[in-house]
């Protein structure tokens, strides 16, 4: 029988990536621990919307009448909001669907591709969660923006002279921020929970004694208030939603953030803590605007007294720093899934901490840098910068109701009038919002817009690209088995193990046939190795990899790693015995193909697409990398493609 008959399949265990663990983190300590740990993380956003989503209700580009119908119509409908999109739609309903654990639209889409392929629908599915990424980072330059210019605006409110120092100060606040990423955030991550402990606790005080002093505002948690300002003024209603929604951005970060903390700890931040705080100081707010309308200049800060005003203004700047910092760790976190999963090129990604997901990827921290001064320069102020905010949060939103009516059919066989009624509901609610987000677009509401159609772009480009490659690499290539018969006898066997890096698991790569071209040489082991990145956040370690013993000293390496860990290969090597063979690093070359594309008249993608790949693969971080192989023991092959 051939060599191919009498192939060996073995596998083994080994050891997890460098800086994970197996497990998962929110498994350890008590549920009110990390509780507190995720008020630190994941409310930031949602946490400091109080700062301008009354306020630019009534004061923004579609300002209400400032009189009890508006005020009890807006403080019912962000109550329910808050109630539907955040309590039943995310905590309740979409944070069941996790990814082991692990959630976020690309978890998620990662999830659902197990159980779309070959549909004819799964690639719309796929195209909506890549969009609802792009999106995602428009939000990313935002947040920090906004968040931070509409705490620090209170220096204005208490001090008008300072005016002019505003946008200034947060500039500043904000490079010093970026500055601080590649340092990692651990040790100052530790104050992040209790700071935020103290500004929820401050706000929902300071709601309560205002509350006190008009104790009926109460009743417009109501929903009938709601439904009486829509009935009584529908236009203006339908408008002031864009404003409105701002009291549920950040929802989506529960989700996002799920396999930090765990579903339990959430949950119990968002039901004890967070919304009976966000509840309390919209209440307050609006006692406030009843009692002395002149207060809507800002009746986040006209809440507190006196003597506590500075106070509350370094209070809600640390909250808003913190906010801002969430939001960076996870774009960072976001890009990584999205590499791994073929969406991004390969970026460098340097680890801070030996904790699981403290990363750093530089490209990301300073175009997300530029990108949010150059919105502070040019907004100049926060209610300006609200008009731009609340487009990719519903965008987002809307697209997981499209997400979750897959996982409810497909995955968990949901009976159809009862998925047919909570979907109708979401969508109903979310696509209100996006359509008065919509009337924001020539006041700001095209930047998101923009950002995210740009960013869609490179993601689809770079998918399909790297796909038209793959599959013009694979034209005519000889099958291994075909190959080793050949080219055991045809060149000269040298000392050491020689390892080509494959794209895909079958075929010979273009490295391996380049050097045996030109070399006419072959190590005494010869590995093909293929990287594979599964659609499941860790890789079991009795499934990190497997090998096909071809004889004569050829083998075919699989390596297996999970979306969210770093894809060390040495280190995962050290464990593979190769039924019998230890790895020697300083014994072993690792042999890389490099392409360089040609533009050509093949159907795969438009020219302009195809020179935007072609510049994406030539500015990716390099294979040698991003996989963390000694820099003294590769060695680069290139050639020309078309695709």
């Amino acid at each position: 029988m051939s060599n191919a008959e009498n192939a060996a399949e073995c596998t083994g265990p080994t050891v997890q990536a460098a800086g994970h663990a197996a497990g998962h983190s929110h498994t350890q300590g008590s549920v009110m621990k990390l509780a507190v740990g995720a008020i630190g993380v994941v409310f930031g956003d949602i946490g400091t919307s109080p700062l301008y989503a009354l306020r630019d209700t009534f004061d923004g580009h579609h300002p209400l009448p400032l009189d009890l119908l508006h005020i009890y119509g807006i403080i019912s409908l962000m109550f329910w909001s808050m109630m539907i999109i955040v309590t039943f739609k995310y905590v309740t309903i979409i944070m069941r669907a996790d990814n082991k654990g692990e959630g976020g639209s690309l978890a998620l889409l990662a999830l659902i591709n197990q159980h779309t392929d070959g549909k004819r629908w799964g690639r719309g599915i796929i195209l909506l969660g890549v969009f609802a990424t792009a999106l995602f980072y428009g939000d990313s330059m935002i947040t920090p923006a906004v968040s931070v210019m509409g705490a620090i605006e209170g220096l204005s409110v208490y001090e008008p002279r300072m005016q002019g120092m505003i946008v200034p100060l947060v500039v500043g606040i904000l490079i010093g921020l970026f500055l601080i990423q590649s340092r990692g955030t651990e040790r100052v991550s530790a104050l992040f929970g209790p700071v935020m402990l103290l500004y929820f606790a401050t706000i929902a005080t300071l709601g309560a004694f205002s509350i006190a002093q008009h104790p009926q505002v109460i009743g417009a948690l109501s929903p009938h208030h709601a439904a009486s300002m829509f009935i009584a003024d529908p236009f203006r209603g339908f408008l002031a939603m864009g404003a409105a929604v701002l009291a549920v951005t950040g929802a989506e970060a529960l989700y996002a953030d799920m396999g930090h903390f765990g579903r339990n700890p959430i949950r119990v931040s968002w039901l004890v803590f967070v919304l009976p705080a966000l509840v309390l100081n919209y209440l307050g707010q609006a006692s406030l605007l009843i009692r002395d309308p002149s207060a809507l200049a800002s009746p986040f800060y006209f809440l507190a007294p006196e003597w506590f005003q500075w106070p509350l203004l370094f209070i809600a700047s640390a909250a808003a720093i913190i906010a801002s910092q969430a939001v960076i760790s996870g774009a960072f976190s976001v890009t990584q899934q999205a590499i791994q999963l073929g969406f991004i090129p390969r970026m460098t990604i340097k680890h801070t901490s030996t904790a699981a997901g403290q990363i750093y990827i530089p490209v990301i921290n300073w175009a997300l840098m530029i990108a949010v001064i150059l919105l502070v320069l040019v907004f100049q102020r926060s209610s300006n910068l609200t008009a731009a905010y609340g487009i990719a949060v519903t965008g987002a939103m809307l697209i997981d109701n499209f997400l979750l009516a897959v996982v409810l059919f497909k995955l968990w066989q949901w009976k159809a009038p009862a998925a047919i009624a909570m979907l109708a509901l979401f969508f109903a609610i979310d696509g209100a919002y996006l359509g008065a987000n919509l009337t924001k677009i020539p006041d700001g509401g095209w930047v998101p817009l923009l950002m995210g159609v740009a960013i869609f772009t490179l993601l689809t480009t770079w998918s399909r690209g790297r796909a038209l490659m793959r599959a013009n690499m694979a034209e005519g290539t000889i099958p291994l088995e075909v190959f080793t018969k050949s080219a055991h006898s045809s060149a000269a066997r040298v000392s050491g193990t020689a390892i080509f890096m494959a794209s895909t698991s079958s075929g010979v790569p273009s490295a391996l046939l380049h050097n045996i071209k030109h070399n006419k040489v072959l190590h005494e082991r010869v590995v093909i190795l293929t990287v594979s990145i599964e659609d499941v956040p860790y890789v079991e370690e009795s499934e990190r990899y497997s090998v096909k013993d071809f004889g004569n000293g050829f083998y075919r390496l699989t390596l297996r790693f999970g979306f969210l860990e770093e894809t060390d290969v040495p280190a995962a090597l050290k464990r593979v015995d190769m039924c019998g063979e230890p790895f020697n690093m300083m014994k072993t070359s690792f042999f890389l193909s490099r392409q360089t594309l040609l533009p050509s008249d093949k159907p795969g993608m438009a020219l302009w697409r195809e020179k935007l790949f072609a510049w994406m693969l030539r500015n990716a971080a390099s294979a040698m990398e991003f996989f963390r192989l000694p820099t003294n023991r590769v060695v680069e092959l290139g050639s020309q493609l078309k695709i």
